[in-house]
């Protein structure tokens, strides 16, 4: 269930020079516990095994692929395949790894455990997984987002977290970090920081790939019964990066399948409102980890960021995908604001499937690349969430 992908970190947590821990002594030495204790009961039966009967029983796994038709005859082109993440409980991919993270906090005896979130799905899979461990949980989230995400703000609070509103900088993801960070440094050999993303010191970025990796693994194994060969590429928005790797890890090893992160470009790199770390970027150290970073604005020091996927507006990105980009095995590409809107809408009503602005990016390239890839292709794009909490955003949006 947990078994390595092809792509696995040194022992320092460095994925080529991307990664590592770039942290003051004492949280190196709580990061290497957590290393520690992960690697301890990864492979035990008894985490196995009720980490799997969770996915199974309580999760919903495995996802189903399901094939677009009226979408790839409106697209004209290769066929369109969604991994449909969306249809776990809590609707994303988020739960993956959030309930391996509390579990572990759990046994590690951790008394709090603390989150960041954007568009919410991760908070909200927090809150759940604590709930169900009986872990106290805080979700601290930019107070625009929780403006603009307010569904999954109820959620959360019916869950019984704790929801923490940040009017710091941007108010947006990247600071909600800095906020949660902050709470975790009051007590951290009590309290457990579950990063939400395959971002952040080692072995954050190590661990949530693990979690995310059933994706990629049942979709290897399902997509070739369907399609009766492999898919000729595999889609995924990129924001931290944590659905992508999922579903990219399953594919790694076949060179024939190429691998597309998909990041937001917002209203365009020339007025400075987009993410696209991985496409305008350049390496950097950001909240304990080196990678891609957006610092055009001043050398070393984050770029605010945005994107309408709250989820996606993080000025990093995950090593792993720093590491992908340079040996050239992914490739990646941005997707604007209207791109998402009209992919948004047009899943919506050509499927009956409502996705999340996030999962819309990659939706958004399929389409637009699904004419100049070929009716004999397939794309299979990782459907990492439901739109229900952007629901009424894009309708007033869009005047619905």
């Amino acid at each position: 269930m947990l078994s390595a992908t092809p792509l696995r970190p040194d022992a320092e947590g460095f994925f080529g020079p991307y990664g590592g821990q770039h942290l003051p002594p004492h949280l190196k030495a709580i990061m290497d516990e957590i290393g520690n204790a992960y690697l301890s009961i990864r492979d035990t039966s008894d985490y196995r095994d009720e980490l799997a009967d969770l996915y199974a029983h309580y999760v919903g796994r495995p996802s189903p692929i399901y094939l677009a038709r009226r979408l790839t005859a409106h697209s004209g082109g290769a066929r369109i395949w969604l991994k449909r993440e969306d249809l776990n409980h809590t609707g994303a991919h988020k739960i993956n790894h959030c309930l391996g993270e509390a579990l572990l906090a759990r046994h590690m005896g951790k008394t709090k455990v603390l989150a960041e979130t954007g568009a919410g799905q991760h908070g909200v899979a927090l809150a759940t997984a604590c709930a169900l461990v009986g872990l106290p949980c805080e979700i601290h989230m930019g107070a625009i987002d929780i403006a603009k995400e307010h569904p999954n703000v109820t959620k959360m609070k019916i869950l019984g977290a704790k929801v923490v509103s940040v009017e710091r900088g941007t108010r947006t993801l990247k600071d909600a970090v800095d906020s949660a960070f902050d709470e975790y440094l009051r007590d951290p050999q009590n309290f457990f920081y579950a990063i939400g993303s395959v971002v952040g010191p080692h072995p954050f970025p190590m661990m949530v790939a693990d979690f995310q990796s059933i994706v990629g693994r049942e979709a290897r194994e399902q997509f070739p019964k369907q399609a009766g060969k492999l898919p000729d590429v595999v889609a995924a928005c990129v924001g931290g990066g944590s659905n992508a790797m999922g579903i990219f890890s399953g594919f790694l090893a076949d060179p024939g399948v190429r691998l597309v992160g998909v990041e937001p470009s917002g209203v365009g790199r020339d007025v400075g409102k987009h993410a696209a770390t991985l496409s305008y970027g350049k390496p950097g150290t950001l909240h304990g980890f080196h990678s891609y970073l957006l610092q055009e604005m001043a050398e070393g020091q984050p770029d605010p960021v945005y994107s309408i996927a709250s989820g996606l507006d993080y000025p990093g990105v995950g090593p792993q995908h720093a590491y992908l980009k340079d040996s050239g095995r992914a490739e990646y590409y941005a997707v604007d604001d209207a791109g998402c809107l009209d992919a948004f809408m047009t899943l919506s009503r050509t499927e009956g499937i409502i996705p999340a602005l996030e999962s819309a990016h990659a939706v958004a390239w399929a389409m637009q690349n699904a004419a100049a890839l070929g009716k004999d292709a397939d794309i299979l794009v990782n459907l990492s969430g439901r739109g229900d909490k952007d629901a009424d955003f894009v309708a007033d949006k869009l005047g619905l």
